[in-house]
């Protein structure tokens, strides 16, 4: 019997992971999750959950039966994920950020001595370019067992319990606080490795080169998305659905997603794979575009535009774009608009201080960090 282990039950967990160990037949599923009310809640809905899916046209819902969920701050059911670690066959962190692995190490480290050589694929969803690298850091290197990072393409979020009624749509459990809503795209990208191919988790595509991947979904996927939610966020819109009623900013865009981070990649990753091409990397953002004004995600143009430290740190998605672009001699002028619109927001208008606030955020200022600020000079005067 195949047993799957998800770690934090969010929405990428919830319609990713554990629907793939579902559909794929594992036998055992677990979850561990801190949060005392939605085991709770799951528990008295005897192991059934429902989560939301939206399409073009219309919102779905689907239901997973069969899960068992433990919380790892409490001692007997911490021993319960432990012992599931122990006997798991594929894994799924799905945590807030890789801060989080030092929460969850001892527990799995423990999970994995009691069957050192048992063969794992650990999959990685944090949304970040080496999180599997520093997974097996904090938790130790097992001779079967695989650390795999992970592309995730899918925009998910979370709906409270009040949303919920009144979109008619479904929590998580009755009883729980919150129900979860995704979107109906499920091509996920897994780092390739030794006997991948056997897994059970669905709707995972193995790549033997990650890298360049999740290079075009961070520094084109997400940074566009927050360059689009800035602006939506300047003009006063609720939700980012709002955005399909002004075709000029959508094709601002455009601009810089194809014209700059596209060719960009196209450049630094040619001959990778198709998505790498001119014709390629065009159909990849104008589907994400499409994809980001969905009515039926009602995605919030207020959580799109949150925790601007993180998404301006020197490796993450608005920084990290424009040190592509600019890596690869070109000028990221509709890039750096967006970008500006999130270092006023974030360190006000005088450019002395928002120059002093990157300094700190980014951790340097080298030659590298100085041919960015110069991008993001000009258009400060």
């Amino acid at each position: 019997m195949q047993t799957f282990l998800g770690i934090g039950l969010g929405p990428i967990q919830t319609s990713i992971f554990l629907d793939g160990a579902f559909h794929g037949g594992c036998g055992r599923l677990v979850i561990a999750d801190v949060d005392a009310a939605l085991v709770a809640a799951l528990r008295a809905n005897k192991g059934t959950l429902q989560f939301n899916v939206a399409s073009a046209a219309a919102v779905t819902t689907h239901t997973l039966i069969g899960v068992e969920i433990f919380n790892p701050t409490v001692p007997a059911e911490r021993e319960q994920l432990i012992a599931a670690a122990a006997e798991a066959d594929e894994i799924a962190t799905a945590l807030p950020s890789i801060a989080f692995f030092k929460h969850i190490a001892g527990w799995l480290r423990e999970g994995f001595l009691r069957v050192p050589d048992r063969r794992r694929f650990v999959y990685a969803a944090e949304n970040h370019n080496h999180a599997a690298e520093a997974l097996e850091t904090a938790v130790g290197a097992f001779p079967a067992t695989h650390y795999l990072n992970t592309v995730i393409g899918k925009m998910s979020g979370v709906l409270s319990a009040a949303e919920c009624a009144q979109r008619k749509l479904p929590a998580l459990t009755p009883s729980a606080d919150r129900g979860h809503l995704v979107e109906e795209f499920n091509k996920i990208l897994i780092q390739s490795c030794a006997g991948i191919e056997e897994r059970s988790v669905q709707n995972l595509i193995a790549k033997p080169d990650l890298l360049p991947f999740e290079e075009a979904k961070l520094y084109g996927h997400n940074a566009l998305h927050l360059w689009l939610g800035l602006y939506a966020q300047q003009r006063g819109f609720q939700m980012m659905d709002e955005i399909a009623g002004a075709p000029e900013l959508l094709a601002r865009a455009r601009v810089a997603f194809v014209e700059e981070v596209g060719v960009a990649l196209c450049r630094k990753r040619a001959g990778v794979d198709e998505l790498f091409t001119p014709i390629g990397f065009a159909a990849y953002a104008d589907d994400l575009l499409q994809r980001m004004v969905n009515p039926f995600l009602t995605d919030r143009v207020e959580r799109v535009c949150r925790d601007l430290e993180r998404k301006l740190s020197w490796d993450d998605r608005l920084s990290g774009a424009l040190r592509l672009v600019v890596s690869q001699g070109l000028e990221p002028a509709v890039l750096v608009a967006g970008t500006v619109l999130a270092v006023k927001k974030l360190f006000g208008s005088d450019p002395q201080k928002i120059r002093n606030g990157l300094e700190t955020l980014w951790g340097k200022w080298d030659r590298e960090a100085e041919m960015v600020w110069s991008q993001l000079a000009r258009q400060l005067k």
